[in-house]
C-alpha cells in the first residue's frame, strides 16, 4: 500500500500540532519578540518541515486593515524611477524612512501620457499615497484622493491647501545660479528645461504661457532665472528657452543641439535639470566647443555624475525630501488608523537648497 505523502501544513494544523494557539504561530512570523528563543525556534522547524511559508499576507491585510505598502505614485514610465539619478535619490530617502515601519514601498507609475488613472490608482494595495509631483489638475491625484487614503504631495502641486506638502522654493532656488552667470559677464543666455504642461510639447516655449504653465516646478525655476537676468538689464522675451517632455539621455541630448544650433550666439545655457545639464556638457564636447571657455552651463538637482563632472548646479535635498515625504506619510497614517481627527492645517515643510560654484562658469568667450 502506497503511503499518501503529507499535505502542505496551515496555520491552524500548524498550532494543533504544537499545541499552541494560532497566534502563538502568527507571532513567530510578525512579532518574535512576544515569544522565548526556544519556542520561536521550535515553531519555525516544525513550520519548514511541513511546507508552511508563514501567515497569509492577504488574510492579514484583511484583518489588520493594513495592506503593509506605502504606494509612491510617479507620472513617469517606471524605468525612469531607476534610470533618474535625482528620483533615485528621492526613493531612497523613502525608503529609509519607512525602514523599521513594517511598511513595504509600492511603485505606482502612471507614465505621462497615462489616461486610467481610476483604475491604475485604485488597485494599487498600499495604505497612504506620496505623490511625486504632478500638476494640479492631474486625474492621478484626484483618483488618489478619491481613495481617501492620507496622502502627501512632494514638489507639486504646491497650492493646495487642504494637502500634506514637501518640497523646495524653486523659484528662489535657482536665482544663485542665474546670477553666477550674470556676475561672470553673459547676456546671451539661453534657458532649457524637462515639461511645463501635461501635454506634450519638444520645443521653444512661447513666453507669454510661461506664466500659467500647469507644471510649477520648472515654471517656477524658469521664472526665477528670467527674474534675475531681468534685474541684470537682459531683455527677458529674447532669452530662448526650450523644454522636452521627457527628461532622459535622449531628449536631453538632443534639447542641447536644438539650442545651440539655433542660438548660436549664446555663450551660457542654464538648465533647470542635471540631466539637461549633462546633455550640453556632452553634445559641446563631441562639437569642439570647450567649457567654460567658449560655453557656460549650469544644471539643478545635485546629482552624484554631475557633481563628480564638476557641474555648477543647485544642490536640492533628494534624499532628505524623500525621506521628509515618508515621514509626513506615516505619521499621518498612525492617525488616520488611530481614527484621530487632524490637528490644525495639514503639515507643510519646505527644505533648504544651495549653490555648488563647480567649474563650468567663466567669462564669455564665444
Amino acid at each position: 500500500m502506497v503511503k499518501r505523502a503529507r499535505g502542505r501544513g496551515t496555520l491552524a494544523s500548524l498550532a494543533a500540532e504544537l499545541g499552541v494557539s494560532r497566534t502563538t504561530v502568527s507571532n513567530a512570523y510578525n512579532h518574535p519578540d512576544q515569544l522565548s528563543a526556544q519556542l520561536r525556534e521550535r515553531i519555525l522547524a516544525a513550520a519548514a518541515a511541513r511546507g508552511y511559508p508563514g501567515p497569509d499576507p492577504m488574510a492579514r491585510s484583511l484583518r489588520t486593515r493594513r495592506a503593509g505598502s506605502i504606494g509612491v505614485l510617479l507620472t513617469e514610465h517606471l524605468t525612469y524611477a531607476f534610470e533618474d539619478a535625482a528620483s533615485v535619490d528621492f526613493l531612497a530617502g523613502m525608503a529609509e524612512a519607512t525602514s523599521g515601519s513594517e511598511s513595504s514601498l509600492t511603485l505606482i507609475p502612471a507614465g505621462p501620457s497615462e489616461t486610467d488613472a481610476s483604475a491604475l490608482v485604485g488597485r494599487a494595495a498600499v495604505d497612504g499615497v506620496v505623490v511625486y509631483s504632478v500638476a494640479q489638475s492631474d486625474p492621478h491625484l484626484a483618483a488618489a484622493r478619491a481613495r481617501g487614503l492620507p496622502l502627501v504631495v512632494c514638489d507639486q502641486p504646491k497650492d493646495v491647501i487642504d494637502l500634506p506638502f514637501v518640497g523646495i522654493d524653486d523659484r528662489a532656488a535657482i536665482r544663485p545660479a542665474a546670477r553666477a552667470l550674470v556676475e561672470a559677464g553673459h547676456r546671451r543666455i539661453g534657458i532649457l528645461a524637462i515639461r511645463l504642461e501635461r501635454d506634450r510639447h519638444d520645443g521653444p516655449v512661447d513666453p507669454a504661457v510661461l506664466p500659467g504653465a500647469a507644471l510649477h516646478v520648472q515654471r517656477d525655476r524658469v521664472l526665477g532665472a528670467l527674474e534675475e537676468f531681468g534685474a541684470a538689464g537682459i531683455a527677458t522675451e529674447c532669452v530662448p528657452v526650450i523644454t522636452r517632455h521627457i527628461n532622459d539621455h535622449a531628449n536631453c541630448l538632443s534639447a542641447a543641439r536644438e539650442m545651440l544650433t539655433t542660438h548660436p550666439d549664446v555663450t551660457a545655457v542654464l538648465c533647470t535639470t542635471d540631466s539637461m545639464a549633462l546633455g550640453v556638457l556632452e553634445y559641446a564636447r563631441d562639437q569642439g566647443i570647450a567649457v567654460p571657455r567658449e560655453l557656460s552651463v549650469t544644471g539643478f538637482d545635485g546629482i552624484r555624475n554631475a557633481l563628480i563632472m564638476g557641474l555648477s548646479t543647485v544642490l536640492q535635498p533628494n534624499r532628505a525630501k524623500g525621506a521628509a515625504a515618508g515621514r509626513m506619510l506615516l505619521s499621518l497614517l498612525d492617525a488616520h488608523l488611530a481614527d484621530q481627527p487632524p490637528a490644525g492645517p495639514p503639515p507643510r515643510e519646505i527644505l533648504d537648497t544651495s549653490f555648488h560654484a563647480g567649474t563650468t562658469i567663466a567669462p564669455p568667450g564665444r
